[in-house]
């Protein structure tokens, strides 16, 4: 993963550890003055928020533990590989579109951030600009000439 998402991964941790559960516990409290827990709808979701919180903790940290921070900023070449900066465009179209190759867990399509593991990703590997690359979507097949790569941006 690259160090952004890594550092991104840390802060949501920091934020569960403290603030998320601080306000978990908050409920919990508050819930337990409203008298039998048997019966209290607020105490069982505040619980049911804890749990999920503590899991997505675990789930985190256990990202963390196994993540191969690579500095992109050191990266270079003409080439796409993990961390490079890719303008393509649709050639059915004429659409273009920037996206980074990230790591699985850092990916959000909508910020133009896609998995290494992806199908345009994978497509995109060792190609250099001017190289036409044909990848398949739900939708059907699709065309992108890549137009500029760049790292460290």
């Amino acid at each position: 993963m690259t160090l952004a998402g890594h550092t991104a991964i840390q802060d949501e941790v920091k934020t569960r550890k403290t603030e998320e559960r601080q306000r978990i516990i908050k409920a919990i409290s508050e819930a337990r003055e409203h008298g039998d827990l048997s019966e209290n709808a607020e105490y069982h979701a505040a619980k049911e928020q804890q749990g999920l919180n503590e899991a997505r903790v675990a789930e985190l940290e256990d990202m963390l533990s196994r993540a191969d921070v690579i500095d992109v900023s050191e990266l270079s070449g003409d080439t796409v590989k993990f961390g490079a900066y890719v303008t393509l465009v649709d050639e059915d179209t004429d659409v273009e579109a920037d996206y980074r190759i990230v790591g699985e867990f850092e990916a959000d399509v909508k910020k133009g951030l896609l998995s290494i593991t992806s199908p345009i990703a994978r497509a995109l590997i060792s190609k250099s600009v001017g190289d036409t690359v044909e990848v398949n979507t739900p939708g059907g097949g699709k065309s992108y000439e890549i137009l500029k790569i760049a790292y460290g941006k």
